[in-house]
């Protein structure tokens, strides 16, 4: 159902914070604030968690850039799990809601039956813009067969809000523990201003690993949207040519 031009449903959501309930209305969450939604079958599951999640609160400051005020994610699960599956999750960007009643997704109309898995009632998987409490765009993923994930990721959602958003760039380093040179290219990364993914390796085939990946034998190793950028010294070369 494409709910485009109305009302988002009024509920209650129960959410826990700090071992206490706390009761968050969609009022609270949409009244004069431009909202991103993203729903998804449910926590834990592999889409979801590799995927789906990860990258909108990857892409969460190309967003905030462009007028969104919040990004939610809504599941058919309860807040204990919702808060678990956080805690395992890069998701400080986004704000996590259970719809652990399933109130909200059935106002929707997006509440679909996925006894066959096991799962209950549970969201069909869908994306929306929201702003002051009226859904203005939506991407609902086709009826198929399955779990399909074509259109509601954060990509589309961008894309249709700021076609020319610059999105941050994917950085990752690869240190190792008490490494000095691994210590001042990781600031050098943040006084860039980039936000990076560390893999820490131990000693254990760490030369082996390091070699495969990148051809060196030593660490830091500093990749940048899929460019190997190099170690330390390299690092500070493109640096200053980047400047």
């Amino acid at each position: 159902m494409n709910r485009e031009g109305q009302k988002i449903p009024q509920v209650t959501f129960r959410t826990r914070s700090a071992n206490d309930w706390k009761d968050v209305t969609s009022d609270d969450i949409f009244k004069g604030r431009t909202v991103v939604v993203f729903s998804l079958p449910g926590a834990f599951t592999p889409t979801c968690s590799s995927t789906h999640l990860p990258r909108y609160n990857e892409l969460a400051p190309a967003f905030f850039a462009n007028g969104v005020d919040a990004i939610v994610c809504i599941s058919v699960n309860d807040a204990f799990v919702m808060n678990e599956w956080a805690a395992g999750q890069e998701c400080g960007n986004v704000t996590m809601l259970p719809d652990g009643n399933g109130e909200f997704t059935d106002g929707m109309g997006m509440l679909v039956d996925k006894s066959e898995l096991g799962f209950g009632k549970r969201s069909w998987r869908y994306s929306m813009l929201v702003k002051d409490g009226v859904v203005q765009k939506m991407f609902v993923e086709p009826h198929k067969p399955g779990d399909p994930f074509e259109v509601s990721d954060a990509d589309t959602m961008l894309a249709y809000i700021a076609p020319k958003a610059k999105k941050p760039d994917q950085v990752a380093i690869l240190t190792r523990e008490g490494c000095g040179f691994c210590t001042r290219a990781k600031k050098l990364l943040k006084d860039l201003g980039y936000a990076y993914a560390e893999v820490s390796l131990d000693n254990r085939n760490r030369s082996r690993i390091v070699g495969a990946i990148t051809g060196a034998d030593t660490v830091p190793q500093v990749f940048v949207n899929g460019q190997r950028i190099g170690g330390l010294e390299e690092l500070e070369r493109w640096a200053r040519k980047a400047a």
